[in-house]
C-alpha cells in the first residue's frame, strides 16, 4: 500500500479529475489525501476525504483575453497562491508522508515542496494551457513566464542551480486529454484522457421534464465566467427560443439571469453533469477542458465559444477533430448561435467525429491508466529530460 497526496488549486475543473484518480487509487488499496483550500475543495471532495488545508486568500479578478489572460492568471492567481500556500503544502507533505505527490500544473508550490523534501512527484495537467510550450514562438513572453516561476523558486529559498520548470515533473507527467483532441501531445506527457468519476453531493434534476421525442442541448459556460457570461447566455436563449418544436435546452446558470424562459428551456444553478450527458445531443460550452472532454467522452458534439486561457486551444481541437463548431463568445448573436446549433444537430458527421474522440479516450484508459502509472512512479528514476524545459 502506498500513500498519495494531491496538491490542487481551488478550481473545480482542476479538482474534479483528482476525484476519479483518487477513487481509482483507493480501489487498489492505497491511501489518498488532498492539499488545498478546504473552504473550496471540501464541497467538491465530500465529507470523507482527507484534506490538509492551506487556508484561503482573496485573489484579484482575472482579466483580459489571449496573452493578457495568461499574464493575469499567473500574476493574480498562480504566483500569489503558490507563495501563500507553500508553508502549508510543505507541512502537508511532512504530515501525510506520501510516497508520491501529485501536483496540478497550476499549483507550483507542490512541485517546490516535493523537490525540497525529496519526495517523487507527478505533474497532472487538468488544462491544455501549459501542455508543451505554446508560447515558444513568443520568446519574450516565454521568458516572462519562466521569470515568474524563477521568482517563486527564489522566494522559496531554493538553490539557483537546481531550478527547473515547475509545470513539468522529471518523474511523470499526466495529461487529461489525448492526441485525438489536441492534435499532438508533448513527448514527455502521457495522455490518459478525461478522468471521470461520480462526484459527491450531486443535485437533483427534473428527469420527467425531458421529452424523449426532442433533441436536448446543454448550455454551460463554467463557474469562472459568471462575471462575463450573462450576454452570451441570453443570446443563446434567444437563439433557442424559436426551436421549441425541435429541442429542449438546459442552461447551467442562476435562474434569475434568464427569467421568463419558454417551457422548452430551463435554467438550473447546478446539474448532475455526468448523469445528464448520456441524454444530451449537443453541448454549448466556453471550452473548459473538463466540459469538452466530459462531453466527448459521451460522444456528444459541441458548439464552443472560448473566452480565455486554454479554451481557444480546446475549441480549435474540437473543430479540427470535426466534433463541433467554434463561435465568438463576445460577438456571436442569436442568429449566429442558432445557425451553429442547428448545423451541429443536423449533421451526423459531428456526432461520428465525437464518437471517434470518445474511442480514443476509452483506449487511453482514464483513471485506471493514470493510477497504474502513479503506482509505478516510486520505481522510476527522474529523467534528465524532465529538466529540459527550464531556461536560464
Amino acid at each position: 500500500m502506498s500513500r498519495f497526496l494531491f496538491v490542487v488549486p481551488p478550481l473545480a475543473g482542476h479538482v474534479n479529475p483528482t476525484i476519479g484518480l483518487g477513487a481509482a487509487l483507493a480501489a487498489r488499496g492505497h491511501d489518498v489525501a488532498w492539499c488545498g483550500p478546504e473552504l473550496h475543495i471540501r464541497p467538491l471532495l465530500g465529507p470523507d476525504a482527507v484534506v490538509h488545508p492551506t487556508g484561503t486568500r482573496l485573489h484579484r479578478p482575472q482579466a483580459g483575453h489571449g496573452l493578457a489572460a495568461i499574464r493575469s492568471v499567473w500574476d493574480r492567481f498562480i504566483v500569489p497562491f503558490a507563495r501563500f500556500s507553500l508553508p502549508a503544502v510543505e507541512k502537508a507533505v511532512l504530515d501525510a508522508r506520501p510516497d508520491v505527490v501529485v501536483v496540478d500544473q497550476h499549483s507550483p508550490a507542490g512541485a517546490i515542496a516535493a523537490h525540497r523534501l525529496g519526495v517523487p512527484w507527478a505533474t497532472l495537467a487538468a488544462s491544455t494551457m501549459e501542455l508543451g510550450e505554446p508560447l515558444a514562438d513568443m520568446p519574450r513572453v516565454l521568458a516572462w513566464l519562466h521569470g515568474r516561476m524563477r521568482h517563486l523558486w527564489d522566494k522559496a529559498g531554493m538553490p539557483a542551480d537546481e531550478y527547473f520548470d515547475l509545470r513539468s515533473s522529471p518523474y511523470l507527467r499526466l495529461a487529461c486529454t489525448t492526441k485525438a483532441l489536441t492534435g499532438a501531445l508533448p513527448d514527455d506527457f502521457v495522455g490518459v484522457g478525461p478522468i471521470l468519476a461520480a462526484r459527491p453531493g450531486q443535485p437533483d434534476f427534473p428527469w420527467d421534464w425531458l421529452d424523449q421525442g426532442k433533441q436536448h442541448v446543454l448550455v454551460s459556460v463554467g463557474t469562472l465566467a459568471d462575471d462575463v457570461s450573462e450576454r452570451f447566455l441570453r443570446e443563446v436563449a434567444a437563439a433557442l427560443t424559436p426551436l421549441g418544436d425541435q429541442l429542449q435546452a438546459v442552461f447551467v446558470a442562476p435562474p434569475e439571469v434568464l427569467p421568463d424562459l419558454p417551457a422548452h428551456l430551463v435554467a438550473l444553478p447546478r446539474v448532475p453533469m455526468l448523469a445528464l450527458l448520456p441524454r444530451v445531443d449537443l453541448v454549448v460550452s466556453h471550452g473548459g477542458l473538463n466540459t469538452v472532454c466530459e462531453s466527448l467522452a459521451h460522444g456528444v458534439p459541441l458548439v464552443v465559444a472560448p473566452i480565455r486561457h486554454d479554451q481557444p486551444i480546446n475549441a480549435n481541437g474540437v473543430v479540427a477533430a470535426g466534433a463541433g463548431l467554434r463561435v465568438g463568445f463576445a460577438r456571436a448573436d442569436a442568429e449566429q448561435l442558432r445557425a451553429a446549433v442547428t448545423t451541429v444537430l443536423g449533421d451526423p458527421a459531428h456526432r461520428v467525429a465525437a464518437a471517434q474522440v470518445r474511442q480514443s479516450f476509452a483506449s487511453a484508459g482514464g483513471a485506471d491508466a493514470a493510477a497504474a502509472a502513479l503506482v509505478d512512479l516510486p520505481t522510476r528514476s527522474p529523467a534528465a529530460a524532465g529538466m529540459s524545459r527550464s531556461t536560464s
